[in-house]
């Protein structure tokens, strides 16, 4: 056999082997599939923990600030800015703690009187049991208080049809650069 032929099986064998190795196959005849057999799945609970990662300052940020109102810089509580994020998540709270995902996504601050920001994030899984899964997370998160609660409103991969709650609390704040680690405990129902 030619080399081409060598590569084209071997690119052929690893499509097939890939949907496997996350657990979950994926496409639009996959999804309708899974979910026909759906009535007949057990809901389970998940109980996850990890580490934010949300740096603003040094060479390589995580987040930035993309927007911000023309009042922003006057506003005490920052009212307009957006900062779009693409943070590690760690299984400790060591900023060199081994990568389990990433935290896509966006938060504002929404409040005028009080600081509220609005979080929009995928929580994207790269390592272990749920590489290749996301949980989508939307809410408020009043990040001056201990603890903050948001909703899990949906996911991907293992994670499909999922709901949940996620728990934030600061870990450490660097009030001069901004920079955050935030703990977070997620549970989330899913088939």
């Amino acid at each position: 056999m030619g080399k081409l032929a060598m590569t084209l099986i071997l690119l052929c064998s690893m499509v097939m082997v890939v949907p496997a190795v996350h657990g979950i196959v994926k496409g639009p005849k996959a999804v309708e599939e899974w979910f026909q057999k759906l009535s007949h799945k057990k809901e389970k609970l998940t109980k996850l923990c990890f580490y934010f990662h949300d740096t603003l300052s040094g060479k390589t940020p995580t987040a930035v600030r993309v927007a911000q109102a023309n009042t922003t810089s006057i506003s005490p509580t920052l009212f307009g800015v957006i900062y779009m994020m693409d943070d590690p998540l760690t299984a400790g709270p060591e900023p060199n703690s081994t990568i389990v995902g990433r935290a896509q996504g966006l938060y504002g601050s929404a409040g005028m009187e009080d600081l509220g920001l609005l979080m929009t994030m995928n929580l994207v899984f790269t390592a272990g049991k749920f590489n290749g899964s996301s949980l989508s997370v939307l809410g408020r998160n009043p990040a001056l208080e201990q603890y903050r609660e948001m909703p899990v409103v949906g996911g991907s991969g293992v994670f499909r049809l999922s709901r949940g709650i996620a728990t934030a609390k600061t870990h450490w704040f660097d009030y001069t650069t901004g920079d955050a680690i935030v703990e977070y405990q997620v549970l989330v129902i899913h088939y």
